[in-house]
This record gives structure tokens, C-alpha cells and sequence, in this order.
């Protein structure tokens, strides 16, 4: 790979404004193709198969006209008083235009709503006293009918006994006469029995109707008392909430449809009176680019300039990263034509883009600076800087590939594809920074340097390394006071609640709010966050039945605790699913919001087998936390086995990997502390923008997992591969430590700080979902990089001494060599030879096996750091001549050579170490070139010529003078 890479970017420096126009071409492609196939971003966050989302889908298909999208508009008086009846009118032919709109299918008059309310109200009041005066007329004509038909009875009695007289006095027959006489009066009994026997029918089927009456007066009756709580106009009558209904699913209505609705209302509300919209229709695609991400970059600027210390140096990184955040951005959304693309999915591309593309173009660039001013050569600096910083870059941007792609095993669509357009700006930063960077670095030329250094090209540059390890104490100290301030920090944590934003937690003076609050105040927080509820009935109702399921089913809903209210919405066509909307006492993100959606559901199926299903924001909230729940764990081991996996191949070791692992956790239980107590318990709230603290964005933890352990694994690789360099060249564990940090803090801190500031310009972002994450990223880069990184993770290293670089034996046969630093690149390509008696040569790095390998022995092991990086390290010329101490050292080691230092008898002493100042002498036992190693140098010696190459450790920069 480092090969590669140097071949690469020579060419890159070759034909760099041939890689610089492909670029802008790529460019212009991928800018062509968002704008010819680039589709509507989308505010809601779904997750198909849950709960909700079949819920939603089942009203979908059982009520198609109620399907569309939906908003509210909140009109109310300047004054505070009540709306005046013109002021009334005017609303309403306000709302019949705005219906008229494309897109809109209808809006609902709050006015027209609340009369019918009203209406319907005294509909059954009055309907109760009609049954009331029927049931009176009705029991007074029953009593009038019960004294006819006792009369009736009565001359029945009289008739009959007076027959039977006589017949008696007639001797059994009666003339016929009398007879006819008698059935005449039969007759006349008869009828008028028939005829009250008609009454009494008429009586009894209208108490029958009455009866029927009354039952669906009571039922009704029963359904406005469970929906009394819900209202369109204030009790105060100086507000009023409109809906607007759109013909699309709410999430295919296009921003410019809404947009349409609010121009159409601000445009004509009546005098004395102003609207607010909520969230549904104002809630605008966040901006990619606003004044908190400039004054970031800024800052990513400023620290850039104090680094390189030139303003076309520090450009350069700010011009690659813009490019790949250019490319990478507008590719991805050029995906949103064809897959619902969740609006802050972008943003996320932004971070990530702006960030690693920065980053990555410093490191080789950073490279490139320390070789020039060393005296190499323009192209094979470049090369070189791209095959070994390039190498680490690329090493460093897989795990945060792995960490981003690996999002898609989650199984929510919207948190993968985040994590894809992630990875996909993280790739084309690499790109970039392996190809234009170069390309750059060529066009450029010297004037990557300022003056002042320009004119210093060659000279030696001191710069002392460590020659004693840390403290031992100092390492516990550090080891333990970081994990109590992680710890105390972490403690928030432990309350996090998770949640999707509410209108609360917009701007206070965004329109959303005032909608939001205004709603909350005159009308109470639960409308902000109703719930749908759908039963669905074993079998289909009668429309008899229909009104008494909704009754019974209503009261059950409304018996649990928290509820408000409850409105029946309607039914199927056939009678088989019912919807009502169920107001909670509290907001969408409430507590017992949250546990009122868990009982619910925990009431299906009701007697008589009736499911339950619910939908709405706070169901939506716990289905998604559930899903990210189910899915962490499989994440986290794919993320942290791929991980571990590249650790263990980079670093030859166990305990290291398993370190950083652990330090990661650390960092990340810190990072959701600090997100809790300021945006859920709202410490600080004013600086970061929190004035209505609320539950943390759902999906939240999860993103900042991906990409912190993908950041923190670059920060290791970075730090701990200069530690394993010094161990393996030599130095003593410990030691290594220090000489490690020393080497790469720099540029770690530079480009943490980097990232902090990128990240930390989104926190002022007007979206809240922004908001949280860039301070969640901001934050655990942060603790991850200066606490974690810098400090504990050095502390551990130092006492776990030598162990840290055990690895089972059979392990280390079998494990490919890694050489992420690109130092085997570094002796196949030597940046200068120089003669024995030249002065300012520099040298560069042996890698970590090979070095390995050509440290000689234990002895030679022992021997130490060598001649420390900037002190004078005087190579002598050689000698054919060697003692006998010295000829039966060289007999014991591979290479049949020895290294001395200038004791005044070297046959009788062989130092331990080479002290600052000391003159290294090399006797070289044959002609031809021989390598030796010394402590962390190696220092190749040509007998026949006369001349000497040292390779300091990585970073390390060795000036080889004449002996005097």
C-alpha cells in the first residue's frame, strides 16, 4: 500500500493540474447529477415494520381521505382580546382561498368546528328533552289509553252479564231481535278495542323509538363528554387552531407546498390579528452552511495558520476539504431522487467531510513540510509524505468506514443511509487527500514554507526527545483522576431519556414555537402531541353497533391514566376499524406520554377481541428506541470486532487494542453525560441555545458511536503506532511511551482541534437535531482526544510496561506486517546520502518489523534511544581495524559490525547508551555496506566510500556531521 501510494502520488505531482481539472470535473458531475436527480429531503423520521408505521398504514388504507399530510395554523388577537365576528369571517374565507392552493386538498374552519361542536352539544340537549317531552306525551296518552280500555273493560262486563240475563229469562235462546241487538254493542265493543289495541301498538313502538333515541342520544352524549377536552377555539375565544390538509402523505409534501400555504396566509390575515405555524408546515430544511459552521471553520483556519505558520499552507487543507465536502455531498443527495432521505442526513455529510477532509490533507501536508525543510527533493517528498502519512490515512479512515457503513446492520433505513452518505464523504476525503493534496503540494511548490523557512531548507533543527520515561506515580495519578472526572461526568447519563424534537425545543423566536407554546398555553400540552389509536373488531359492525364499540372502546381508552380526551375519527367503510384520537394531559415527550402509549398497547386485545394499535410522536419515540436498542448490540460487535481486528494487525499486540477499546467507552459514557445534562436537565442551556429541555434525539447515540469510535481509533493509530515504532526500534517500553506521544501530540492536538471546531460550529445550528450532534461530536472528540487519548491511555501503557506488546507467538507468525507509518517505503526510498564529511544531512525511519530485525541482539537492544533527534551524532570514517572486545561482540550478532561511543578506551568499556554530545562510531568488520542498529536508529555504513545514512525513528529528524 505505502508503495502504492508514493507511486501515487508522484504521478499526483507529475500531473498535478491534470489531477486538479479531474477533480473540478468530478466536481461539476456530481453537482450536474443533484440537480437533474436530486428529489425532496424529509423532516419525519419513520422506521417501516414498527408498530407506528403499520398503524399508520393501516389508517392509510381503512380511511384513504384522511391519509394526506396535515398542519396547524394558529391564529390569535394582538391585543388578547376576543376575536371580533369580522375578524372571524376573515379567517374563514382566508382558510377556503388557501384550500384553493395547489396541493391543499381542504382546511378545517376552528371556528365552524367549535360551532358545530357547540351544536352538536346542544343538539343533544335539546334532543334529550323532546325524548323528555315524548316520553311525557307518550305516558299521558298511555294513561288516557289505560282509562279507555278500562271503561272498554267495563262495558265488556255490563254486555256480557246483560246477555247472560237474558238468555237466562229467555230460556236459553233470545228472539232474534234481541240477539241482533246484543251483537250490535259486541260490535261497537269490539272496534273500539281493535282501535285501542292500534294506540296502544303506536304508543308502544314510539316509547320503542324513544327508547332507541335515547340510547343513541346517551351513547353520543357519553362520546362528546370523553372528547369535551379537545377544542379548536379557545375557552378565552382569542385563539384559534386551523388545519390545513394536504393531498399527499406527509412525507411527499414538498417544502414549496407549504411554503405556499404560509405565503398565502401571512399574506392576507386579517387586521388585529397574527398566526403562527407548527412544526409539520414550518419546519424548513436545515441549513447546510450557516454564520456557527463559518466562525468553526474559522477557528479549523486559525489553528491551521499557527501550525504551518503560512496562509497559503493552511489553505490548502480548508481547498481539499471544501472540494471533497462539494463532491461527496452532492452525490449523495443526487440519491434523494429515488430514497426518502432524512433532511439532516446531508448535514451529517458536512460534518464528517469538512472535519476528516481537513484532517487527513494536514497529515500528509504536515509530512511534506518536515521533508522539505530537511532538504528533499520537491516530487519525492510529496511521495514519500503520501506513502507514509498517506498510508496512516488510509489505515485511519477504514475504521471510520467500517463504523459508518456498519450502521446498515441496524435495519432502520434512515440511520444507514446516514452512515452511508457519511462513508461516502470519508471516502472521497481520502481520495482526495491522497490525490489532489499532492497535486496541490506540487503546484505549490516551495511556497508551502514561509520565507523565514525557506531559507533554512537544510539546516538541523533541534528538537530533544524524551529520555526518561514517565513516572510511575504520576501514571496512577493521571490513571485515576481521569476516571473519576470521566466518571463524575458520565453521571447524567444514567437519566437519559431518548426522543425526537417538539416544536419546544425550535427557537424561541421561530414561528414553531409560538405555535407550540401558544397551543400549550390556551388549549394545553398534550394537543401537541396527540395520539391515534385504530381498533380493529373481530368482525364487522353493524352501523347500529358501530356507535356502541366506539362508545365502549372510548371509555376504556379513557379510563387509563393521563388521558385527556378522546374523539372518535371514524370507521372503515365496512365497519371493521375504528380510529379515535386520544389527547394526553402532557407534550409528546412527556414521561407519562410515554408509559400512557405502553399502557395502551398493553390493553390489546379487549374483550371481545378487539386489537389495538397505536401511532403518533411519543409511540413513534419508543418504537424507535427500541429498534436502535435491538440492533446496538450486533452493531457494536461488528463495529468493535472490525476494529479490534485492524488494531491487532497495526499494533502486533492484544492489550493495546483492548485498551483503546476501553478508553472508547469511557469517552463515549462522558460524551452521552455531558449531551444529557445540558440538553435534557438544560445546564447551560443559554450558551448552547436549550431554553426547553427535553429527551435526547432518538437515533443520537448511535450516530455518535459510529463516528467517535471510528475518530478515536484514528487518534490511536496515530499516537500509539509512533509508541510501537520507539519500542520496536529499540527503546525500552516506557520510554517508547513517552517518545511515542511526544512524536504525534502535535499534530493529534491540532487536528482534534480542528475537529472540535468544525463539529462545534453546528452547535448553534437553528435544527435541533443538528444542534445535539455537534455538540455530541464536538464533546467526545474532545474528551476522547485530550482526556482519554493523551492522557489515560499513555498512563496504561506505562504501567503495563512490556506486556502491552505481548501477542501469542503463534499469533505473530501468522499476522501480516502492517507498515501503517510507511517506514519499509522510507529505506527503499532514502531521502539523502550523505558523505562522511557533509554536514545538515537528514535520514528517515526504519519500519517496525524490519527494524525489529535489524536490532541485533539484547545488547544491542539496550543500548537506548542512540543519538537523541537533533543532537549531534558524529559518524566516524571507517576503520578496518577492531579490537578484541569489539570483534567478539560482532561475532554474537547478525550484522559484523559493532557500535561504540568515543570512550577514551574502548577496549575496556562499552556504554549502555549514546548521550547527547557523544560521537557514534561505526568499525565496520568488511567491506561492502553494512546496517547496524542502534536503540531506535539504524545506521547503514559503506566501507568502500566512506559514507553513512541514519534513520532516526518516525518524525525524528538526525544531523550527521564530521567527526572533529
Amino acid at each position: 500500500m505505502a508503495e502504492l501510494l508514493y507511486r501515487l502520488g508522484r504521478f499526483s505531482a507529475r500531473r498535478a493540474w491534470a489531477v486538479l481539472i479531474s477533480w473540478i470535473v468530478i466536481l461539476g458531475i456530481s453537482v450536474g447529477a443533484f440537480l437533474a436527480f436530486g428529489g425532496t429531503l424529509s423532516s419525519a423520521v419513520t422506521i417501516p415494520g414498527t408498530p407506528t408505521a403499520k398503524v399508520t398504514d393501516q389508517l392509510e388504507e381503512s380511511f384513504p381521505s384522511a391519509s394526506g399530510g396535515t398542519g396547524a395554523m394558529v391564529f390569535h388577537t394582538k391585543d388578547g382580546d376576543a376575536f371580533t365576528d369580522s375578524q372571524k369571517s376573515a379567517i374563514g374565507e382566508l382558510l377556503d382561498e388557501t384550500a384553493d392552493l395547489k396541493g391543499v386538498d381542504s382546511t378545517v374552519n376552528p371556528f365552524e368546528t367549535q360551532e358545530t361542536i357547540a351544536d352538536q352539544a346542544k343538539q343533544i340537549s335539546d334532543g334529550k328533552t323532546q325524548i323528555d317531552d315524548g316520553r311525557t306525551q307518550l305516558t299521558d296518552g298511555q294513561t288516557q289509553l289505560d282509562a279507555g280500555q278500562q271503561q272498554l273493560t267495563d262495558a265488556q262486563t255490563q254486555l256480557s252479564a246483560a246477555l247472560a240475563q237474558a238468555q237466562q229469562a229467555a230460556g236459553g235462546t233470545l228472539p232474534a231481535a234481541a240477539q241482533a241487538q246484543f251483537d250490535a254493542q259486541q260490535t261497537a265493543i269490539t272496534q273500539q278495542q281493535t282501535a285501542l289495541d292500534a294506540q296502544q301498538a303506536t304508543i308502544t313502538e314510539n316509547l320503542a323509538k324513544l327508547d332507541e333515541q335515547s340510547t343513541k342520544l346517551e351513547l353520543s352524549s357519553q362520546l362528546l363528554d370523553l372528547s369535551s377536552g379537545i377544542r379548536t377555539v379557545s375557552t378565552d375565544d382569542t385563539t384559534a387552531v386551523a388545519n390545513v390538509v394536504f393531498d399527499k402523505r406527509q412525507q411527499e409534501v414538498t417544502p414549496e407546498t407549504k411554503q405556499s400555504v404560509i405565503d398565502q396566509v401571512k399574506k392576507d390575515v386579517p387586521s388585529g390579528v397574527e398566526v403562527e405555524f407548527s412544526n409539520e408546515l414550518a419546519q424548513s430544511l436545515p441549513q447546510l452552511f450557516g454564520v456557527g459552521e463559518a466562525i468553526g471553520l474559522i477557528i479549523a483556519a486559525i489553528t491551521l495558520l499557527v501550525m504551518l505558520g503560512t496562509v497559503i499552507a493552511a489553505s490548502l487543507p480548508l481547498v481539499s476539504a471544501i472540494v471533497g465536502v462539494g463532491v461527496g455531498v452532492t452525490a449523495s443527495l443526487s440519491l434523494s431522487g429515488v430514497v426518502d432521505m432524512l433532511s439532516i442526513t446531508p448535514v451529517l455529510g458536512v460534518m464528517l467531510g469538512l472535519a476528516v477532509g481537513i484532517d487527513y490533507s494536514l497529515f500528509i501536508l504536515n509530512r511534506h513540510r518536515k521533508q522539505l525543510l530537511a532538504g528533499v527533493e520537491l516530487h519525492e517528498s510529496i511521495g514519500l509524505a503520501n506513502g507514509t502519512s498517506g498510508n496512516a490515512v488510509v489505515f485511519a479512515g477504514s475504521t471510520v468506514l467500517v463504523a459508518l457503513l456498519a450502521l446498515n446492520v441496524t435495519g432502520i433505513p434512515f440511520l444507514g443511509l446516514m452512515g452511508t452518505v457519511g462513508a461516502i464523504c470519508v471516502a472521497v476525503a481520502i481520495l482526495l487527500a491522497v490525490t489532489l493534496t499532492p497535486a496541490l503540494l506540487s503546484l505549490l511548490g516551495l511556497r508551502i514554507l514561509s520565507r523565514k523557512a525557506r531559507g533554512t531548507i537544510g539546516t538541523p533543527r533541534p528538537d530533544a526527545v524524551p529520555t526518561k520515561p514517565m513516572g510511575t506515580l504520576r501514571a496512577v495519578g493521571t490513571l485515576v483522576a481521569g476516571l473519576v472526572v470521566l466518571g463524575v461526568v458520565a453521571i447524567p447519563a444514567l437519566d437519559m431519556r431518548l426522543g425526537l424534537p417538539d416544536g419546544s425545543s425550535e427557537a424561541v423566536d421561530s414561528t414553531q414555537y409560538q405555535s407550540y407554546t401558544l397551543i400549550e398555553d390556551k388549549f394545553g400540552a398534550g394537543v401537541n402531541g396527540p395520539l391515534l389509536v385504530v381498533a380493529t373488531l373481530p368482525d364487522a359492525a353493524t352501523d347500529e353497533e358501530v356507535l356502541k364499540e366506539q362508545v365502549r372502546i372510548g371509555q376504556e381508552i379513557a379510563d387509563q391514566d393521563d388521558v385527556k380526551a378522546v374523539a372518535p375519527v371514524g370507521a372503515s367503510d365496512d365497519n371493521s376499524v375504528l380510529a379515535f384520537q386520544v389527547i394526553p394531559k402532557e407534550g409528546p415527550n412527556a414521561v407519562s406520554t410515554e408509559q400512557l402509549v405502553r399502557d395502551l398497547r398493553d390493553l390489546s386485545p379487549l374483550s371481545g377481541d378487539v386489537e389495538l394499535g397505536v401511532a403518533g410522536s411519543a409511540s413513534g419515540n419508543i418504537d424507535v428506541s427500541k429498534q436502535l436498542s435491538d440492533a446496538l448490540p450486533l452493531y457494536l460487535a461488528l463495529v468493535v470486532g472490525l476494529s479490534l481486528i485492524i488494531m491487532i494487525l497495526v499494533f502486533r499486540s492484544i492489550l493495546v487494542p483492548l485498551t483503546a477499546t476501553l478508553g472508547f467507552m469511557l469517552s463515549l459514557a462522558a460524551t452521552f453525560g455531558g449531551i444529557t445534562a445540558i440538553f435534557q436537565w438544560g445546564w447551560l442551556g443559554p450558551v448552547f441555545g436549550v431554553h426547553d429541555p427535553g429527551p435526547i434525539l432518538s437515533f443520537l447515540p448511535t450516530i455518535l458511536i459510529g463516528i467517535l469510535f471510528g475518530l478515536a481509533m484514528d487518534y490511536q493509530l496515530f499516537l500509539v503506532s509512533g509508541m510501537r515504532e520507539a519500542f520496536a526500534h529499540g527503546a525500552p517500553a516506557r520510554l517508547a511511551v513517552q517518545r511515542g506521544l511526544h512524536a504525534g501530540r502535535t499534530v493529534v492536538v491540532a487536528a482534534a482541534i480542528i475537529m472540535i471546531s468544525v463539529f462545534g460550529g453546528f452547535i448553534f445550528s437553528h435544527s435541533a437535531m443538528i444542534r445535539s450532534i455537534g455538540f455530541g461530536l464536538a464533546f467526545g472528540v474532545l474528551v476522547d482526544a485530550f482526556v482519554v487519548r493523551m492522557l489515560l491511555i499513555p498512563a496504561v501503557m506505562h504501567l503495563l510496561g512490556k506486556s502491552a506488546w505481548w501477542i501469542p507467538k503463534w499469533l505473530d507468525r501468522i499476522l501480516p506486517n502492517v507498515d501503517v507509518e510507511g517506514a519499509a517505503l522510507e529505506r527503499s526510498h532514502p531521502a539523502h546520502q550523505v558523505e562522511a564529511g557533509d554536514t545538515g544531512s537528514v535520514a528517515t525511519a526504519p519500519s517496525g518489523s524490519e527494524s525489529r530485525n535489524a536490532i541485533d541482539g539484547a545488547e544491542t537492544a539496550a543500548l537506548g534511544a542512540g543519538a537523541t533527534a537533533g543532537t549531534a551524532a558524529h559518524v566516524a570514517a571507517p576503520s578496518t581495524e577492531l579490537t578484541r572486545r569489539e570483534a567478539a561482540a560482532a561475532a554474537e550478532r547478525t550484522h559484523p559490525a559493532h557500535v561504540l561511543t568515543t570512550d577514551p578506551d574502548p577496549a575496556d568499556q562499552q556504554v549502555s547508551r549514546v548521550e547527547p554530545g557523544l560521537d557514534v562510531i561505526v568499525h565496520p568488520a568488511t567491506a561492502g555496506v553494512q546496517r547496524v542498529a542502534v536503540g531506535a536508529y539504524v545506521i547503514a555504513v559503506d566501507a568502500d566510500n566512506g559514507t553513512a545514512v541514519v534513520e532516526p525513528p518516525v518524525g525524528g529528524v538526525v544531523v550527521v556531521r564530521a567527526p572533529r
